[in-house]
């Protein structure tokens, strides 16, 4: 069972506060330090499955859906210009468009909410004709 004992040190080099934690474990007592910031840090949440956020700070430059479209995961929703890379965000799971939270040409910062998901409740939403069927109907049409 591990023990933890705080003190407080004040620094005056960074004049932060300095959070001093005795750890027991296993009979083994490890003092550590930790600055201040890190008490103020955000603790972990899981991520919402039904949210499609910008995973970096980047440019929205087009949308393949609207609102109330139905989708099937893996299905493209939006291209984010990230670092000079066009990246295409698919939906995560099968639903239906319920909230575009940006507009074409908006700047954002990691962690925004593009795009919302709506799932009904024990059923899966039918997917839309998908990009890459569209493109085999298109072949086999041009075959012919």
């Amino acid at each position: 069972m591990s023990e933890k004992k705080k003190t407080a040190v004040a620094t005056e080099a960074d004049e932060q506060l300095i959070v001093a934690e005795n750890l027991e474990i296993g009979g083994s007592i490890y003092e550590t330090t930790l600055p201040s910031k890190y008490k103020n840090k955000q603790a972990y949440k899981p991520q919402n499955p039904n949210h499609v956020l910008a995973f970096m700070p980047g440019t929205v430059r087009k949308f393949f859906v609207a609102v109330g479209d139905r989708v099937a995961k893996g299905d493209k929703l939006l291209v984010l210009d990230a670092m000079k890379m066009n990246n295409e965000l698919l939906a995560p799971v099968d639903g239906v468009v319920e909230k575009i939270a940006v507009k074409v040409g908006e700047s954002v910062p990691k962690h925004t909410l593009l795009v919302a998901l709506k799932v009904a409740a024990g059923k899966t939403a039918a997917p839309k004709t998908s990009q890459k069927k569209a493109a085999e109907t298109a072949r086999k049409t041009a075959k012919k």
